[in-house]
């Protein structure tokens, strides 16, 4: 049976690479991004070129008229969504002392309203239809904090605490709900901090050794949304090199 995705905020990153790996497992794939993005046009003529037949639509995942405007085009478009991978997320680093109502509001309105505003929309139909797979991007410092993250790790955390009142609201009508926290992944956002950085602050703290690859976030997300994974539901899974361990 095909399966069809929406990805929030697929068009790079992480996101891509779960909207390839989806794909390549035969997946219906439409990713959302926001209205100020310039570049939409071109990442999907891009991905059509790599032959994967991408939708993408226009979403202020922050606003819930949007979010339901969204998927409702998605239903019309290419039929009732059976995973949903809520991973659009925001930066705004700085020190509480520093931060701003508006700063606080930008972090906790995209990377956890945006989870209730996208879920609300598909929730009824995977329950009817008894098969449904919801996945929450969160973060590792949304489980153990960070220096001037506030905003992102009460937000990521936030997303769990949904996770596991929402699986078990839903886990007898076949809808799975976990989430999952990456630490440091080779995206442009974190080959963005400076080397030295990186060498000196950031590799020293992962066993392993070295940054992840998005493709290794991808196969998590691709295992939890196919029918293997129907009895786990509820969990947060870290894929962090060793770096946070609990």
């Amino acid at each position: 049976m095909v399966r069809n995705a929406l990805v929030t905020g697929g068009m790079g990153g992480l996101g891509e690479a779960i909207c390839i790996k989806l794909a390549a497992l035969g997946y219906k794939v439409a990713t959302t991004y926001s209205p100020g993005n310039t570049t939409a046009d071109e990442w999907l003529t891009r991905m059509h070129h790599l032959g994967y037949a991408f939708k993408g639509y226009k979403c202020d995942v922050t606003d819930f008229d949007s979010a339901k405007a969204c998927v409702q085009q998605f239903n019309a478009e290419i039929g009732q969504v059976d995973v949903l991978v809520n991973n659009a997320g925001i930066t705004r680093d700085m020190t509480f002392k520093k931060m701003s109502k508006a700063e606080w509001d930008a972090v906790v309105h995209t990377n956890l309203d945006s989870v209730f505003n996208l879920t609300k929309q598909v929730m009824d139909g995977m329950t009817e239809r008894r098969w449904g797979r919801i996945i929450n991007v969160s973060s590792v410092n949304g489980q153990k904090g960070a220096f001037g993250q506030t905003n992102y790790a009460a937000a990521k955390a936030g997303m769990h605490g949904f996770t596991k009142a929402l699986a078990l609201e839903v886990a007898r009508h076949g809808v799975t709900v976990n989430t999952i926290s990456p630490g440091y992944i080779g995206t442009k956002m974190v080959t963005a901090i400076p080397q030295e950085i990186l060498e000196s602050k950031i590799l020293p703290q992962i066993p392993v050794g070295r940054l992840g690859k998005p493709d290794e976030i991808a196969g998590l997300v691709a295992y939890l949304a196919s029918e293997e994974a129907a009895f786990l539901t509820g969990a947060n899974i870290s894929i962090n090199g060793g770096q946070h361990m609990y």
